[in-house]
């Protein structure tokens, strides 16, 4: 059937949609402080669907539905990309960043297993460990001066970011599976500006350089990432099992890096395209059927 069909591109697509949320924050960070930018990101998000689920006449999340898709969003967006952006605002090699969040598919295989009872086979295992491995060696390279920036607060923020974005997706299986997927993700942006905007008013200046790569990055990040491949992501999360939906997170930093290869000019050697095979070798034994 043709849905079927168009449904089988979905992993693709989100793949090649989230990668591009790390150019976005690229061009976005020299003009705003990390917090700030994720706030209005946040909430202009939280506008677009709210005014949609109005178009659309959504039916209401319950009380406990809204409590938990707003945690979600703080787990998912807040403390995840909030980690993220601090760390490297504050020195954290990007590539030694994206390293660390390359363990959420092994932390969400073993949270799901525990919290969903979800089987992870042997093969699945293997799967995951040949994508992580691939990431190592895309990496690799540019791991050399990942040195100044590593610190143990920008070290235990990228921590917290990963651990979050994989409770975050299982909190997500477990408690939303049936919640309609417009309510429940204008709550999550709830949740998530919220915990931006304190962070925000506690931590920074909540200044903004008005230039035209900060607007493409809001535009950019607010239609694609945050509404675009959000829904493609719990869409994923309701169909799919968890060990599987986490591992596409692997392909992540090999495309990432195919982007930065074209925009940017960055440098792509032998040895990272064979990590980026090894890497999708990875993802195929861990999500195949």
């Amino acid at each position: 059937m043709p849905g079927s069909r168009a449904t089988q591109f979905i992993p693709a697509l989100f793949v090649v949609l989230w990668a591009t949320g790390f150019i976005g924050a690229r061009y976005a960070m020299p003009w705003s402080e990390p917090f700030s930018f994720l706030a209005v990101r946040f909430a202009l998000a939280g506008a677009i669907l709210l005014s949609l689920s109005l178009v659309m006449r959504v039916r209401r999340l319950g009380a406990r539905q809204a409590a938990h898709a707003a945690f979600v969003g703080a787990l998912v967006h807040g403390v995840y990309l909030g980690g993220v952006f601090w760390a490297i605002r504050n020195g954290m090699p990007a590539g030694l960043s994206a390293l660390i969040i390359g363990l959420q598919p092994l932390i969400t295989a073993v949270m799901a297993g525990l919290a969903l009872g979800e089987k992870v086979l042997p093969r699945h295992w293997a799967g995951l460990a040949v994508g992580f491995a691939g990431i190592v060696v895309v990496l690799w390279p540019r791991l050399g001066d990942a040195v100044g920036g590593v610190t143990a607060a920008t070290l235990a923020a990228s921590v917290v970011g990963v651990v979050a974005i994989s409770a975050g997706t299982v909190w997500q299986k477990r408690f939303l599976a049936g919640g309609d997927l417009v309510g429940a993700t204008l709550w999550q942006y709830v949740g998530a500006t919220a915990l931006a905007a304190a962070a925000a008013f506690a931590f920074e200046t909540r200044s903004f350089v008005p230039t035209g790569e900060l607007v493409f990055a809001f535009a950019w990040l607010v239609l694609v990432l945050s509404i675009g491949a959000i829904f493609l992501l719990m869409h994923m999360i309701r169909e799919g099992e968890m060990a599987k939906v986490s591992s596409l997170f692997y392909l992540v930093p090999a495309v990432t890096a195919l982007m930065a290869w074209a925009l940017f000019g960055e440098t792509l050697t032998p040895l990272q395209l064979f990590g980026m095979v090894v890497t999708t070798a990875g993802v195929a034994m861990a999500t195949r059927r």
